[in-house]
């Protein structure tokens, strides 16, 4: 998910970044996208992910980021405690 905070990245191009094979990315993709933490978009045979964050998260965060804070996105955590400076 660390991955997807940068920009979507496709199935095949965030499987490159793991040492696993491609079936098992599949399904803990499914598993991201039935806890709604990411998205799917499927053209043809591709399938590029994205991470979802609400508008006001996205909104703090590039506030923050303005004024020279570093955050990173705790998921799992309440949507307004996800943000953490980092050090």
């Amino acid at each position: 998910m660390e991955l997807l905070q940068k920009r979507p990245m496709g199935a095949g191009e965030l499987a490159d970044e793991f040492d696993v094979a491609k079936p098992t990315m599949s399904a803990h993709f499914a598993v991201l996208v039935a806890a709604d933490l990411i998205e799917a978009h499927k053209v043809g045979r591709s399938i590029t992910y994205r991470l979802k964050m609400s508008v006001l998260e996205e909104a703090l965060l590039a506030f923050a980021q303005t004024v020279g804070l570093q955050l990173k996105v705790i998921q799992g955590a309440p949507a307004l405690g996800r943000a953490r400076a980092r050090k």
